[in-house]
């Protein structure tokens, strides 16, 4: 079952490109559902809340339709691992785009808000394991010389499937919309059938000849130094018989770990600015963009149009920020998105505040330019900075934990943002809601300004340096070239060098 496609042939430069375009797109497209599932409570729920529908929801079922995937996000992280590790990239690419079709068949024959629930969970934890799973897939396949472009088209394509569903679901019900986002699974289901599997995860698996092969079918043999320095890496690893770490207590050495620097510092950045991501507009937009709108511009506005518009918005500010990441340093970007998302936030908080207190301004412009701002602020900062930052500052000593801290974290202050925003809306109003999260956004932004260095430029050890406050003592780069010796720390050091791009764009 699942077999790649043979005979495993070396491909000429052009073939190869295609080839890498083909296991991209195929990642793209469960990508775009993802979009799609992040999208949907935005037409969803205003169709269920029409006279004419036939399910019955609540303020408490509205909240809990689109903050359930945020919870069920969190599972699917966790369970990613195993499934790569045990089963392969493959079957855990295959399994993604099951959950998903399943997710979609429940939530197009929901008869009622319990089983929509049901069908969210499914699309939530198919979520998860693909936003583990989907960067990791591109870095393997892909060759570095193309990675980048590559791994920088799985941001597009997110914001392109949130786009789409709201174009769709502004036409059509939301059951046929459901029905038409059942077609992107299904296609990257048949397209899975005709990849191999990652040459990385069969050298991990011994399959060494076997991983030969399907390297050289997908990038040639202009980098077989790499592969064969994976290889070398896996084979001491195997053959060592030294056992990593087991000379004391777990738990003490646990806390000596997290007292240090390098280690809290950047958990603590993360976690402000996954704060700043959720708070900014990037979950709430994407979930409650008509109930927002409706807010802003009143009932003569068309929100469906201003919705699409605002996604085409996004897809194109995400195209400008992948031109000049690579151009401008972190803190100046960082600060310059959240300053601006400081500014919209006031200024719609105002703006909302002068309407109901009597201010009679019936112009579209003002509210769509104050709007426009602040997603602007986000596609371009506040949601994929994060990211960037995050392959950064963590060491590769403590990349995996610190990733699972931010993915923990991120799902949290997902889930809260999304459950709490319709009783936000009832209690405080728009405005309201908006000064709150405009006070979120300026303490986590000051804690960063605390935090965060410089990191454009510098090397990771560089970073991890300044984060210490001073560079490693003697006895401490003598213990690093003891533990560089181990074949079994050197296998890893060498399977998270090869990967280090890959968390910049997850």
């Amino acid at each position: 079952m699942l077999k790649p496609l043979k005979p495993y042939s070396v491909l000429n430069s052009e073939a190869i490109i295609t080839l890498s375009c083909f296991v991209t797109v195929t990642v793209g497209i469960n990508t775009i559902t993802y979009g799609c599932a992040i999208g949907f409570p935005a037409i969803l729920l205003p169709q269920l809340k029409s006279p004419n529908s036939e399910l019955e929801v609540t303020k408490k079922s509205e909240s809990w339709i689109a903050a359930i995937l945020a919870l069920s996000l969190l599972a699917g992280n966790f369970v990613s691992p195993f499934i790569m590790v045990r089963l392969g990239r493959k079957i855990a690419h295959f399994t993604v785009s099951v959950i998903f079709l399943c997710g979609w068949y429940i939530t197009l024959l929901a008869s009622n808000v319990e089983v929509l629930i049901i069908g969210r969970i499914f699309l939530g934890i198919a979520g998860g394991i693909l936003s583990t799973l989907r960067s990791i897939l591109v870095g393997e396949y892909t060759s570095p010389r193309n990675r980048g472009a590559f791994l920088s088209t799985l941001s597009l394509t997110q914001a392109f499937g949130i786009m789409l569903v709201h174009l769709i679901g502004s036409l059509f019900s939301w059951q046929k919309t459901a029905l038409m986002c059942v077609f992107f699974p299904f296609i990257s289901l048949i397209m899975i059938v005709y990849t191999p599997e990652s040459p990385s995860w069969l050298i991990a698996k011994g399959r060494y000849n076997e991983s030969r092969q399907v390297f050289r079918w997908l990038r040639g043999n202009d980098e077989d130094n790499e592969l064969e320095s994976m290889i070398l890496a896996r084979m001491a690893f195997e053959q060592a018989k030294i056992k990593e770490y087991k000379d004391g207590n777990c738990f003490r050495r646990w806390f000596q770990t997290i007292k240090k620097k390098e280690f809290y510092k950047p958990i603590l950045i993360l976690i402000h600015s996954n704060t700043i991501l959720h708070f900014s507009g990037g979950t709430t937009i994407a979930s409650y963009s008509t109930v927002i709108l409706g807010h802003l511009m009143g009932p003569k506005a068309n929100v469906h149009f201003w919705m699409v518009f605002l996604d085409v918005q996004r897809v194109i500010s995400n195209s400008i920020f992948v031109y000049i990441i690579n151009r401008t340093k972190r803190r100046i970007m960082i600060f310059s998105t959240g300053a601006l998302s400081l500014v919209s936030h006031v200024a719609i908080a105002i703006f909302i505040y002068l309407k109901t207190s009597g201010w009679n301004y019936d112009s579209i412009w003002l509210p769509a330019l104050l709007i426009n701002i602040q997603f602007f602020a986000v596609a371009v900062g506040t949601v994929p900075l994060p990211q960037v930052i995050g392959g950064e500052v963590l060491p590769l000593e403590y990349r995996s934990i610190g990733g699972t801290i931010s993915l923990a974290t991120g799902g949290s202050i997902m889930f809260l943002v999304l459950k709490t925003f319709p009783e936000l809306i009832d209690n405080c109003g728009l405005h309201g809601t908006y000064v709150v999260y405009t006070m979120v956004i300026f303490v986590n932004l000051l804690l960063i300004g605390v935090f965060l260095p410089e990191t454009k430029g510098k090397t990771l050890q560089q970073i991890e340096d300044e984060f210490r406050g001073r560079p490693l003592r003697l006895e401490e780069i003598e213990a690093r070239q003891s533990l560089q010796s181990n074949p079994v720390e050197n296998y890893k050091r060498k399977m998270s060098e090869s990967n280090t791009i890959i968390e910049t764009y997850n």
